[in-house]
């Protein structure tokens, strides 16, 4: 297949998911402050994988302007709760208010300002149901490990930009974020407990469910 054609299913597919107002005014605010939101595929996938999942207990490193936090509650029981950190209290700030907007109940979320690193070891082993991944691409190992951790059987571990915005197929390319990701997708892969993908969407989910 040609890369123009590659392009141009994955624009299609990029383009498909019809978003709310909410998830608008969502990426409105992440624009303000800058920080990168899912894709519109990806918050769909993120949606779907919940539902599938009937995910109670999800947690999110990086929350960024809560985009990806407001996909993960759409798929999410009715009293599911998600626990999201972030190092930014303007990005938990916005967050807050858009799952307010969207209706949640404030016992529908944890948000937590802080680093993941210091915040992972204290959750419980295997008590959630879904671990998200969305923070800088450097740091992915050590979250994987965690991660890995956290889950239930049956359970997922999701990385987003797990390809480093095209870098990582690139095998000349041997930068920090390339070489981190390429870890990351390694460790997930080289556990027995778990069962990997990559997906295209975006700039890559890596999807990993926890055998049972």
């Amino acid at each position: 297949m040609s890369t123009e054609a590659k392009f141009s299913n994955w624009s299609y597919i990029e383009s498909r998911p019809v978003e709310t107002d909410l998830f608008a005014r969502a990426r409105e605010r992440s624009h303000a402050l800058g920080v990168p939101a899912v894709s519109p595929a990806v918050a769909r996938l993120l949606t779907v994988l919940c539902t599938t999942n009937k995910a109670s207990t999800v947690v999110e490193v990086g929350t960024g302007a809560g985009v990806s936090g407001l996909a993960l509650l759409e798929g999410m029981t009715s009293n599911g709760v998600l626990t999201t950190i972030d190092t930014d209290a303007d990005h938990i700030r916005a967050a807050k208010e858009g799952f307010a907007e969207a209706g949640y109940r404030s016992n529908r979320t944890r948000t937590i300002i802080g680093r993941a690193e210091a915040v992972l070891p204290r959750l419980a082993d295997q008590g959630y149901d879904v671990v998200f991944l969305d923070a800088q691409v450097a740091d992915l190992p050590r979250y994987i490990e965690q991660s890995t951790r956290l889950v239930r059987p049956g359970g997922l571990v999701l990385v987003n930009d797990a390809l480093d915005q095209d870098r990582v197929p690139r095998p000349q390319d041997r930068s920090e974020t390339a070489v981190s990701a390429r870890e990351a997708e390694r460790l997930l892969n080289d556990d027995d407990r778990f069962l990997t993908t990559l997906l295209g969407v975006g700039t890559g989910l890596l999807v990993a469910v926890r055998r049972h």
